[in-house]
């Protein structure tokens, strides 16, 4: 792992010319939010650079929310996502467990993962419900993402992770690599000061394993008050960046369409003879947490919660899940 660094003004540029062969997203910033949008010269002085988080998880770009797996997996050009969180970059990796799985595999999930290059940005600040660091997550990534961005002024820095992240360095110019740790040392700084503002802002919340325990000890009355302000709307799945449950719908000429589906919308798990295990809301509510803090621990070495916090962000009953957590404590 190493550092280079680019001027801005020719790292967009190496972007542009990089258009002519891939397909690059970046964190674009407006009045309403922050999120992915292709990359274009003229726009680039709107990219947001180290600030949490595009709106939109990552994993959207491998799992879309609708395609048909009938298709036939397509040989679209190479991507460069720009501007993901350490936190999304953690929940791909239990995607890739899941989808990755060598006895099934799904080809739809590994040519888009084989077809990208991610570029992580290092988080300089929070968001109000953050809470990466308290699951041990960093707010910056030092594997799995094949680069990192810091940007300081009008010079960008690029900490070179992985191959693929040499291979993309070498497509810059004019870069130069650092050798002089006071280059980076702005790097450090800004690391050590969000984790203690993540440590502090969170101060008392269990960690991913005690969560799990709690969780699997709370008895129903913290369902029941929790889940009462629950409209069962499924945007805390759906925004979630490793919730990944989905619906096989058959069409006309034998055609599946694989759309996104969620644990919290009603008739999630109702069979053909009417039968739904979760069809009281507390139970519903209930089976989200035992699936990302016990189930999926039991299963896959990676975290099914990362501490984005997108789920507190927009759930439109305020429900707060560190709330909770606490309550339990």
């Amino acid at each position: 792992m190493y550092y280079i660094s680019i001027r801005k003004e020719d790292w967009h540029r190496s972007l542009e010319k990089l258009l002519l062969t891939c397909d690059i997203f970046v964190p674009v910033k407006d009045d309403y939010s922050l999120d992915y949008e292709p990359f274009r010269l003229d726009e680039a002085e709107h990219i947001s650079y180290n600030n949490p988080k595009p709106a939109t998880p990552l994993k959207n770009f491998f799992l879309p929310v609708r395609e048909n797996v009938t298709a036939g997996v397509d040989g679209r050009k190479p991507r460069i996502i720009i501007g993901a969180p350490n936190c999304d970059i953690e929940a791909l990796m239990l995607l890739d467990e899941i989808y990755l799985d060598e006895t099934f595999t799904d080809p739809y999930y590994r040519q888009r993962r084989n077809n990208t290059t991610l570029i992580s940005f290092d988080c300089f600040g929070t968001n109000d419900h953050c809470h990466c660091l308290s699951y041990g997550v960093r707010p910056y990534s030092v594997e799995h993402a094949d680069l990192a961005l810091a940007a300081d002024g009008d010079d960008i820095c690029l900490r070179v992770i992985t191959a693929r992240g040499e291979e993309f360095a070498a497509l810059l110019s004019p870069s130069r690599k650092l050798t002089d740790t006071n280059s980076v040392s702005f790097i450090e700084q800004k690391h050590q000061s969000v984790e203690a503002s993540l440590a502090a802002k969170n101060k008392g919340l269990p960690d991913y394993h005690d969560t799990g325990q709690l969780v699997q000890k709370a008895g129903n009355g913290v369902w029941v008050k929790y889940a009462y302000k629950c409209v069962s709307c499924g945007a805390c799945t759906t925004i979630c960046p490793t919730c990944s449950c989905f619906l096989l719908i058959d069409k006309p000429d034998f055609e599946k369409v694989k759309q996104m589906d969620a644990c919290q919308y009603p008739g999630f798990e109702r069979v053909a003879g009417g039968d739904d295990a979760l069809f009281e809301l507390p139970h519903r509510f209930r089976n989200r947490y035992m699936c990302k803090y016990v189930w999926k621990p039991q299963k896959f070495k990676h975290m099914a919660c990362t501490g984005c916090g997108r789920c507190i962000e927009a759930c439109i009953g305020k429900i707060n899940k560190n709330e909770l957590f606490m309550e339990l404590t």
